[in-house]
């Protein structure tokens, strides 16, 4: 479908682009310049233009979200009757669901042009369901998952009584559309994120000095580490039958590090931007590959999506209040619609599924605990580890049928091509999985602030030069940019 991408070609602004590095710089100083008072304005503006350059058509549906969710916030905190409350918040729980649905879920039931000889001719023919039925198809809003989940969660508060409504709605918006975490997280609360934007702050060091070691570190996961890896993964996938064992077996386990490196990457990049205005986000992983459980897998993994669908649906399903057999239930139907929130595929259906049963059976035999014996925490962290991995096949693969053919291929001698892997590849994958080990429980500012002066800027120097000298593919866009 060449023809229906030149249509709607998205210019991206990327952490990973030299118009960012313009970008950032100048929102910072800007923001600084300015009275406290017309800061947020500057920040709302920076927001919506860091999303109009991806596709400004789409900045309609955020704003859209935005005035949804301000009005009918207002109205349920301020009704007496809980029926009304129900029917509103039922409102902006439809809209915005709807929506999702209909720009992510939708291909599900649509049909799909065949070639670009039929597309040709709906363009020609009918063009307005050309444009509705395929642009949705081939142009699904960037971060519409994560920004929609951050506004809903804002309705769900103010319903519970959890918080108060917002009364100024250019910050509420600021709160829907803040830049460095508006298109892949971290979905953040309202009770968390807002008081901070409507903080007076100042130009400390401390704030730029970590903001610099956090963006710095992601910077070489994600330029280093995921996009180095991407370009071998990809072959692998692409024809998993001409390489030999090794190389599988090296492209599967290699998009577990691909993946994790990629948002943790960019995760570490929006809290530094965030963190040059002021502004605290909260961390979205924790060293998840060290996990000696599933469970514990998911308390350091996207902790962002994790505690949104355990807040706002474990629990209102009873959580583990009820009899085993609807936890159960309600363990593998939060899994399953985690998995579906990441695509529209049966493979992510799978996948979640996969990870519930895996919790399930994890929580039915052990119970939840390894005991203190060292051997078995080591062999239950290998196994979780594998478990994570081989999920991840399904997450990666276009199809149920190639997932299953991709996993069946790790079991069989298979093609004698070998993946040419370069040196500076393995040394950046150890780097990467040594930094894991010295940095559990602990954040990369933190830990490189407790270095001397000569070891911390050694480190920085090391960092900067992998990136110009080992950077991988150039203009590579984060994968949960999709989501």
């Amino acid at each position: 479908m060449d023809i229906f991408a030149k249509y709607l070609k998205i210019q991206r602004l990327l952490f990973n682009s030299v118009a960012f590095l313009i970008f950032l710089p100048c929102v910072v100083i800007l923001f600084y310049l300015l009275p406290h008072r017309f800061r947020w304005i500057l920040l709302l503006a920076s927001s919506y233009l860091f999303y109009g350059w991806w596709k400004v058509e789409f900045l309609a549906l955020i704003i859209f979200s935005t005035v949804l969710d301000y009005v009918v916030a207002r109205l349920i905190y301020f009704s007496r009757f809980r029926i009304i409350r129900i029917g509103l918040l039922l409102i902006s729980l439809g809209a915005n669901l709807g929506l999702l649905f209909l720009f992510k879920y939708y291909i599900m039931f649509s049909a799909k042009p065949e070639d670009d000889m039929l597309f040709t001719i709906y363009m020609v023919d009918f063009p307005f369901k050309a444009l509705v039925l395929y642009g949705i198809y081939y142009a699904i809003p960037v971060g519409i998952s994560f920004y929609t989940f951050q506004t809903l969660s804002y309705t769900l508060d103010v319903f519970n009584r959890k918080a108060e409504p917002e009364k100024h709605l250019g910050k509420f918006a600021l709160f829907v559309s803040f830049f460095p975490q508006l298109v892949a997280g971290p979905i953040e609360r309202f009770t968390h994120l807002m008081p901070q934007l409507k903080k007076k702050v100042e130009p400390l060091y401390e704030n730029f000095s970590n903001a610099f070691r956090l963006m710095l570190f992601g910077f070489f996961v994600k330029i280093c580490v995921a996009d180095n890896l991407s370009l071998l993964v990809d072959q692998v996938y692409a024809n998993p039958d001409a390489y030999n064992l090794f190389s599988r077996w090296f492209g599967t386990i290699g998009f577990g590090f691909q993946i994790y490196a990629d948002f943790a990457g960019y995760s570490l990049i929006a809290q530094g931007a965030a963190l040059c205005l002021g502004v605290n986000l909260m961390d979205n992983f924790k060293t998840p590959y060290l996990s000696v459980t599933i469970t514990e897998f998911w308390k350091r993994w996207h902790i962002s999506l994790s505690t949104w669908f355990r807040d706002y649906l474990y629990i209102p399903l009873g959580g583990n209040r009820v009899n085993v057999f609807r936890w159960a239930f309600n363990i593998l139907l939060v899994f399953a619609i985690s998995g579906m929130w990441h695509g529209a595929n049966k493979t992510f259906l799978i996948w979640g599924l996969i990870h519930g049963g895996l919790y399930l059976v994890e929580r039915f035999i052990f119970g939840n605990k390894t005991g203190e014996s060292k051997f078995l925490k080591a062999s239950s962290a290998l196994v979780t580890f594998l478990g994570v991995q081989l999920a991840w096949v399904f997450f990666r693969s276009k199809s149920t049928q190639s997932s299953i053919h991709q996993l069946a291929s790790l079991f069989d001698s298979g093609g004698n091509e070998s993946l040419i892997i370069k040196g500076s590849v393995i040394l950046i994958l150890i780097i990467f999985i040594l930094s894991d080990l010295v940095l559990y429980n602990r954040r990369i500012d933190s830990y490189l602030g407790t270095l001397s002066k000569p070891v911390r800027w050694s480190v920085y120097t090391f960092f900067l030069w992998s990136i110009t000298a080992w950077g991988g593919t150039t203009d590579h866009p984060f994968i949960y940019f999709q989501f």
